[in-house]
């Protein structure tokens, strides 16, 4: 996937934009976004996913009949839709895999809104022929923004205070829980923080938490009680989509570190580090590569 501007850039200009222009996407950007949808095949720990762009053209205005409208998202010219296969970390992987194709459509200047929950009995499902094993827990929707600046302050953003992030002493430590982690003794992995903080989550919940430990930066999944995980999600069959948030977040870290020269890989290796309360609970660890670098670059 290329990006034509740097993703410290891109990632602050995304946000849930729920009002569109009832056009068409122009054929460049949604040809980018669909060879790009295409060629997804694997999350960062090997779910196997795959993705499909759904999208009017000028020429066939009918291709999204029957998908339905969701929510206060109106206008929606296009949908990128995808299913992953059911194993052990396939929300994260697909939550990681569809935020790199949201960012792309923010490159290329379409807005962009994501929509989670459970897809895997809808139209959706049916639109990218899921096979039994697979599951779509959410979709994206996606098209042409009007006013950018009524798209950013509409009523229902205002609401879910779509602008509103946690401060760092809430989501990053230094260690263990408890001793916050500040951007200047992040170094230069402030900035790759800073691109998690403006990650989109479910109603704005933003329950990730990262702990550093030397080259190592743990995420744990801090769960909002309620949410789909607990029986009431099961029995609607809701997806626990805490995870695949998550997963976006895991996004955003990883390409921002590449970008910056800060190479690492995914692994799990449950650190000797106390949750605070039950809710809270280990998922992965981006495993640094390389010299650590504790001058801190100039953050975005």
């Amino acid at each position: 996937m290329n990006l034509s501007k740097p993703v410290t850039e891109i990632i602050p200009r995304r946000f849930s934009c729920r009002t569109y222009l009832e056009a068409p996407i122009e054929e460049t950007p949604r040809k980018a976004l669909a060879e790009a949808a295409e060629a997804v095949r694997e999350g960062p720990r090997g779910t196997p996913v795959r993705f499909r762009l759904i999208a009017s053209t000028r020429d066939d205005t009918e291709a999204l009949r029957g998908l339905g409208t969701y929510g206060f998202v109106r206008g929606a010219s296009g949908f990128i839709v995808g299913a992953a296969t059911v194993g052990e970390a396939w929300l994260e992987d697909y939550g990681h895999a569809m935020e790199k194709l949201v960012l792309l459509a923010t490159d290329l200047g379409l807005g962009t809104c994501w929509l989670g929950g459970s897809f895997t009995r809808s139209s959706f499902s049916r639109a990218i022929a899921a096979a039994e094993v697979e599951r779509v827990p959410a979709v994206a929707a996606l098209g042409v923004m009007p006013d950018l600046d009524a798209a950013r302050n509409g009523v229902i953003r205002r609401r879910v205070g779509g602008d509103q992030r946690l401060p760092w002493e809430s989501i990053f430590s230094n260690g263990r829980f408890g001793v916050p982690l500040t951007p200047e003794t992040a170094g230069a992995f402030a900035a790759v923080l800073d691109m998690v903080r403006l990650a989109p989550s479910a109603s704005n919940k933003q329950p990730w938490r990262i702990v550093r430990e030397g080259d190592s930066w743990h995420f744990f999944l801090k769960r909002t009680p309620g949410y789909a995980a607990g029986l009431a999600g099961r029995l609607l069959k809701v997806e626990d989509i805490q995870r695949v948030d998550i997963g976006i977040a895991m996004c955003h870290f990883e390409l921002t570190a590449r970008e910056l020269g800060l190479p690492g890989a995914w692994a799990v290796r449950a650190p000797q580090i106390g949750a605070p309360d039950p809710l809270v609970e280990y998922v992965v660890t981006w495993e640094h590569q390389g010299d650590e670098i504790t001058a801190p670059r100039e953050r975005p």
